[in-house]
């Protein structure tokens, strides 16, 4: 008779571990799902313009802008810059051109024949987006010229017209970019995997903007700034996220978090400061 309550019991205990075990399985299963659910996407918006662009692209956006930023140029610059960036290349740095131009690359498919550079400097990103600029500004009158118009003077591409598609896009990447829209962009992203480096972070935002007065705190890169400028970094960073592995950004009393989903909300940051946030070693999202 005892041996079969104690039989019960184990049985009753294994069927309780089994349980409990396939309750952490099908919970980590869901998890899992959700998070390859994620439609990971960038989003921006700037009165009645919106755009959307993967992660990829939207980072590929916000340095396009900074550089814009880093010069002095207007927002109107960082728009003809993304319109036409999105036509060439679809804001992608690829490194093969087409028929009409086998051997264009970057960004901006610009044609070492043409006189752009070499091949290794095309395929520089940041030197790609300041010979674009370059041309740009010589062009008298190009802050009110048409996207179409001012783009065309730059790339004489064979279709043209085609720029004028992507004004929109253009347009809300570049006020939020630029910090003239506060909160005008947001990225929706899986949850980290790889541990961030904030001193990596002050690297690409310096390589970006130049002259940024920032210092790590641990896992925050902590960079002095006001304005629209404040919030030109703060979007730069969240369109950066998910290569850097930022999972917060905090300014002017707002935040974005990779692991919400939930646009903006409200933080305790002060004025004066943007805080960037990376997943550390020991976990994070």
């Amino acid at each position: 008779m005892g041996r079969r309550r104690g039989l019960r019991r184990l049985a009753v205990l294994l069927l309780a571990l089994a349980l409990a075990v396939g309750g952490i399985y099908t919970a980590v299963y869901f998890v899992q799902r959700s998070e390859t659910l994620v439609s990971e996407r960038c989003t921006a918006s700037a009165g009645n313009r919106t755009g959307e662009l993967a992660p990829d692209q939207a980072a590929n956006a916000a340095l396009i802008t900074a550089v814009a930023v880093r010069r002095g140029l207007p927002a109107r610059a960082a728009t003809i810059a993304l319109a036409t960036a999105m036509q060439e290349s679809k804001l992608r740095n690829i490194g093969h051109g087409d028929q009409a131009g086998p051997d264009s690359r970057g960004l901006f498919q610009q044609r070492p024949s043409q006189g752009w550079g070499t091949e290794a400097q095309i395929m520089d990103p940041y030197f790609a987006v300041n010979a674009f600029y370059d041309a740009l500004v010589k062009i008298p009158g190009y802050e009110t010229l048409d996207i179409t118009d001012a783009a065309q003077r730059v790339q004489r591409s064979a279709h043209p017209e085609a720029y004028a598609q992507h004004e929109d896009m253009g347009r809300a990447f570049a006020s939020g970019f630029t910090g003239q829209t506060p909160e005008g962009v947001q990225c929706t992203l899986r949850s980290a995997t790889a541990a961030g480096d904030a001193a990596a972070v002050a690297g690409e935002l310096e390589q970006a903007y130049g002259g940024v007065d920032s210092q790590a705190e641990g896992a925050t890169l902590v960079v002095e700034a006001n304005g629209p400028m404040a919030w030109s970094i703060a979007q730069w960073a969240v369109a950066n996220a998910k290569d850097l592995s930022v999972t917060r950004v905090d300014v002017a009393g707002r935040a974005w978090q990779r692991s919400g989903g939930n646009g903006w909300q409200d933080s305790t940051t002060s004025d004066g400061q943007v805080r960037i946030t990376v997943r550390q070693n020991d976990g994070g999202s």
